[in-house]
């Protein structure tokens, strides 16, 4: 199951009425960033995202592990910490209950390893199974890391391969190879807690979490709300086993077809920039990694503490919002 289309998504969204102004609300969604921010008092804000999507794996506690962090990701991407959850749950009250038992005590071991308590949750008897998280978490006012503040220098890193939606998209048409298929499975169990620590820290200037909207989707998210441009180099950007492979042999969901809609004009692309690699920057990813933007230093430090790749930097805005060499 994809996301609604961006592009779709984001003209219903700017046909909605205006809120009250409410100077409490730190982030909303006119930046389209990862979670909201509410201001409970001068040293503490509400974070609070939700998460939810078809089965990903085979194996049903992997599953409830993947959506579970998946849903994490969007806390940890601002900066903040997760401390609650409440499960989504849409399961064919006809079919076997122990499975979604399975699904369950994946995401809750998931979550609890975290520092995370699942504390309600609600369900749906629906003939496809779907499953996640809204999450709770807090983070200081002053802290908050936002996908609108790149500055021109910054260094771009990210701490995930990508090829996420391109290997399960195989796994699902009998197409994926071990290697490729135990592989994404790790990557999207992998938990964003020690990366979100580590930026906070280093005085991360902007990040987004890479997920539905594929590296460049968001990328582009980030650039248009930071007024910049990124310039991406393909050669630095780390991909799964086999992703440009399966990608040659039609390994797609219509999130490619939507989110380069969504980019549109907006990126350039060099002229040996192969189509398949293109896919790769706009394949939809589940679980995927953050996308920080830290000054040169500070993208050292942080490269040498966590595993990461710096794929890029930040330029002053000129014509396209994304460069891709």
């Amino acid at each position: 199951m994809a996301k609604l289309a961006p592009r779709d998504l984001a003209q219903v969204l700017s046909e909605l009425p205006p809120q009250p102004h409410d100077p409490n609300v730190l982030v909303g969604y006119d930046t389209a960033d990862d979670a909201g921010v509410f201001r409970l008092r001068e040293d503490v804000a509400l974070v609070q995202t939700v998460d939810f999507f078809t089965p990903i794996a085979d194996d049903p506690e992997t599953y409830g592990r993947i959506a579970a962090i998946n849903a994490l990701n969007d806390v940890y991407a601002m900066g903040g910490r997760p401390l609650t959850a409440l499960a989504l749950v849409c399961y064919p009250q006809k079919e076997d209950l122990t499975v979604l038992g399975r699904i369950l005590r994946g995401g809750l071991r998931a979550m609890n390893e975290e520092g995370v308590l699942v504390i309600g949750g609600h369900s749906v008897d629906d003939a496809e199974i779907k499953f996640g998280y809204a999450v709770t978490g807090t983070v200081h006012p002053e802290r908050i890391v936002r996908n609108a503040g790149a500055q021109v220098g910054d260094k771009l890193i990210l701490t995930k391969p990508l090829g996420t939606g391109a290997i399960t998209t195989a796994i699902k048409r009998g197409a994926a190879s071990k290697e490729a298929t135990e592989a994404a499975m790790r990557v999207m169990t992998q938990s964003a807690r020690r990366a979100s620590e580590a930026m906070v820290r280093l005085g991360a200037h902007a990040c987004t979490d890479i997920t539905g909207f594929g590296l460049l989707g968001h990328a582009y998210e980030m650039a248009r709300a930071s007024n910049v441009c990124l310039r991406i180099d393909c050669a630095r950007v780390p991909l799964l086993p086999d992703v440009l492979e399966l990608i040659a042999q039609g390994m797609l969901t219509r999130g490619d077809r939507n989110n380069r809609a969504y980019v549109g004009d907006a990126v350039e692309f060099a002229s040996d920039v192969s189509r398949e690699m293109q896919s790769a920057l706009f394949d939809p990813q589940t679980a995927g990694g953050l996308l920080i933007s830290l000054s040169p230093a500070q993208a050292e430090n942080f490269a040498s503490e966590v595993d990461s790749f710096i794929i890029g930097e930040v330029i002053e805005k000129r014509g396209p919002l994304i460069v891709v060499m």
